[in-house]
């Protein structure tokens, strides 16, 4: 039964690259461009200032063109992160129905895509939101990715204890009840652990706002696209198939197989 619920969840996490690929190509690319134009003339700036000194620069060869990075560069990376997040979300999935919360196959499946949207992306994103190519010191990358994931992996402890605290408490206080202060712990427990963390801003002065914002606007898009299609479509057809299941010989348990 997992093993269907896995297929699924990565045959949807593939219909969610294709569609966070197409936005993040008419929306997001663009602002990369724009920040790499930025970076080059910083660059040719820096080079002609060490030219009048005197001192010689060499130009470092690319490794991987522009056009390869926003074609199939894009295309592959996207595909990849979007499927292998479609088959955790699906073991997610069944580890919570019927277990963690008690309701439909697609209320459940939406409402997992919602505490996974906040929880991995949302929350770690305000304290360390993501930069476009020119923003940030490159001796810096391997703290700033270290600090990232740490509060990646803080907010998903602190929503797997507010998950249990609430199940904990709603035999004694109600759903309603554990469910707000389930929410009230972990928003509590994100603040005081992103107070803790050290800030990281290492934006140029003369970075274009405009551009900045537009690039974590597109970065926000994309990972709304690909957590609401995993949400909704993941969801619609694990109920069609839970639905279909419970008309056949096996109405407990076939919507798992199916």
């Amino acid at each position: 039964m997992v093993r269907a619920l896995l297929i699924r969840g990565m045959l949807v996490g593939l219909l969610a690259g294709l569609l966070v690929f197409a936005f993040g190509k008419f929306f997001g690319e663009p602002q990369v461009d724009r920040a790499i134009s930025f970076e080059t003339a910083l660059d040719e700036a820096k080079a002609k200032a060490q030219e009048a000194k005197g001192i010689h620069v060499e130009e470092m060869p690319e490794l991987v063109s522009r056009p390869v990075q926003a074609g199939w560069g894009l295309f592959t990376g996207v595909m990849v992160y979007s499927t292998a997040f479609g088959g955790l979300f699906a073991l997610v999935f069944a580890s919570a129905h019927r277990r963690a919360v008690d309701l439909s196959p697609r209320a459940t499946s939406a409402l997992l895509a919602t505490v996974g949207f906040v929880s991995v992306y949302v929350i770690p994103n305000l304290k360390y939101p993501a930069n476009p190519p020119s923003v940030g010191d490159p001796d810096t990358i391997g703290i700033r990715t270290a600090l990232y994931f740490s509060m990646l992996g803080l907010s998903v402890a602190a929503i797997v204890l507010a998950s249990t605290l609430r199940k904990r408490l709603a035999a004694r206080y109600g759903e309603w009840t554990a469910t707000l202060t389930a929410i009230a712990f972990y928003l509590v427990a994100m603040i005081v652990l992103g107070s803790i963390l050290p800030a990281i801003n290492e934006v140029p002065q003369a970075f274009p706002a405009v551009v900045l914002w537009r690039f974590r606007v597109a970065s926000f898009g994309m990972q709304l696209v690909m957590w609401t299609t995993l949400g909704l479509i993941f969801g619609a057809l694990t109920e069609r198939a839970w639905l279909k299941g419970r008309t056949g010989a096996r109405p407990t348990s076939s919507w798992t197989t199916a």
